[in-house]
C-alpha cells in the first residue's frame, strides 16, 4: 500500500507508539490527524512533522459520549479518513483485591468505550467513500492474562472481541480491520499505569525498559497495515511468544503466570 496523500487519524499521538506512528506515517507522505488530551504536545509534534497538511484534534477518550458527539458533528469538516488507528489507552498495575472499583470503569471508558465511540463516528464516512481501514491497538494482555492486570487485560480482551466482530460485519464493504497486540514496547506505558486508586504509578518496569524499540515495533505495525493483516502480535522474547505458549500449552502457561510476580 502506498500511504502518500492518505489521511491517517491516530489517537494517543502525544507519546509512545502513537507519536512514532505519526512520525513514520508523515515520512511516508501521509496526512496525519493527531489526537490526545495534551494539546501542547500534539501541537509541538505537528510542527515537527514533514509537511504542513497535518491536523490536531484534541480528544479525551475517557469521555466517549463527547467523542462520539463531537466527531459525528464535525466529520464532514475533517474530511476523508483513510486509516483510523485507535491507539490511545491506559494500563494498570495493581491487584484485584486491592483495586477500587472505579479503576475498572476508568480503564473501560478509555481503552474500550472511547475506541468504540470514535470508530462509530468515523466508520460511516469510510463506508460511504468506498473503503478504509480501522486499526486498533490491543495488547498481548488482550490475548493472555497475568497478575496485576485484571482491569487492563479485561479492557484489551474486549478490544480483540470487538474487532473480530467488526471485521466480520464490514468484510463486504472494503473496510480493512487490523488488531495489533504489542508485547513489551519501550514507551512510558509503565509510568502512566494506574495503581489501585486509579492514579499513575510513575515508575519504570524492567520488562518495559528492556522491551522492543518503539521505532521497530511501529515499522512492523505499518507493514501489517500495508499487507492488510487481520491480527498481529508484536514483541520480543516471552512478550511476543506468550499467546502461542498459552494456545498450545495452557496449563503450563497458567502455572507460570501464577508464579510470576512483577508489576
Amino acid at each position: 500500500m502506498n500511504f502518500n496523500n492518505k489521511t491517517v487519524w491516530i489517537t494517543g499521538a502525544s507519546s509512545g507508539i502513537g507519536k512514532e506512528l505519526a512520525i513514520q506515517f508523515a515520512q511516508l507522505g501521509a496526512r496525519v490527524i493527531l489526537s490526545a488530551r495534551n494539546v501542547a504536545k500534539l501541537e509541538q509534534l505537528c510542527s515537527e512533522l514533514n509537511g504542513s497538511q497535518h491536523q490536531v484534534i484534541p480528544l479525551d477518550l475517557a469521555q466517549p459520549e463527547q467523542v462520539l458527539e463531537y466527531v459525528t458533528q464535525h466529520i464532514n469538516d475533517i474530511g476523508k479518513v483513510d486509516i483510523l488507528i485507535n491507539n490511545g489507552g491506559v494500563s494498570q498495575r495493581s491487584l484485584f483485591l486491592e483495586n477500587d472499583f472505579s479503576v475498572y470503569r476508568q480503564l473501560m471508558e478509555v481503552n474500550y468505550f472511547g475506541l468504540v465511540a470514535l470508530t462509530k463516528a468515523v466508520l460511516p464516512s469510510m463506508v460511504a467513500q468506498g473503503g478504509g481501514a480501522v486499526v486498533s491497538i490491543s495488547s498481548v494482555a488482550g490475548k493472555v492474562g497475568s497478575q496485576f492486570r485484571t482491569g487492563y487485560s479485561g479492557s484489551k480482551y474486549a478490544v480483540v472481541g470487538f474487532m473480530d466482530c467488526l471485521r466480520a460485519e464490514v468484510s463486504n464493504k472494503n473496510i480493512h480491520c487490523l488488531t495489533v497486540c504489542p508485547g513489551s514496547i519501550k514507551t512510558a506505558i509503565a509510568h502512566n499505569s494506574l495503581n489501585e486508586h486509579g492514579v499513575a504509578q510513575n515508575k519504570a518496569e524492567p520488562s518495559i525498559e528492556n522491551g522492543m524499540d518503539v521505532t521497530v515495533a511501529v515499522k512492523q505495525m505499518i507493514h501489517a497495515i500495508a499487507n492488510r493483516k487481520d491480527e498481529v502480535v508484536i514483541g520480543e522474547g516471552i512478550s511476543g511468544w506468550a499467546p502461542t505458549i498459552k494456545r498450545f500449552f495452557p496449563g503450563l502457561f497458567n502455572r507460570l503466570t501464577a508464579r510470576t510476580s512483577y508489576r
